[in-house]
């Protein structure tokens, strides 16, 4: 393989390497949304807030689509982290 193609190849994987890094990034956060919502005192908190900042949109997408059940068991986090989980597949499997 010539050096150019080296150097393509590795420049993907680096890109790889980053949507990676930014789809676990993601997760943890919104795992640390969720764990937070048990825990109303700390939702004033500067940490929660930024968290809650980035996750809070892409879960009211899916608490539009599934509602709490009973109005108290709020199950849409976890549709949330199947499409994450999808969405990361198709694009790592896009870039190779």
């Amino acid at each position: 393989m010539t050096k150019i193609g080296n150097t393509l190849n590795i420049g993907s994987m680096s890109l790889a390497y980053i949507v990676n890094l930014l789809f676990v990034t993601y997760t943890v956060l919104l795992f640390v949304r969720i764990v937070s919502s048990w825990f109303p005192a700390w939702q004033g908190h500067t940490l929660i807030r930024f968290v809650c900042f980035y996750t809070d949109p892409y879960l009211n997408f899916f608490r539009r689509i599934l509602p709490p059940l009973g109005g108290v068991l709020d199950i849409s986090p976890i549709l949330a982290f199947f499409a994450l989980r999808v969405i990361e597949m198709v694009l790592m499997s896009l870039l190779g």
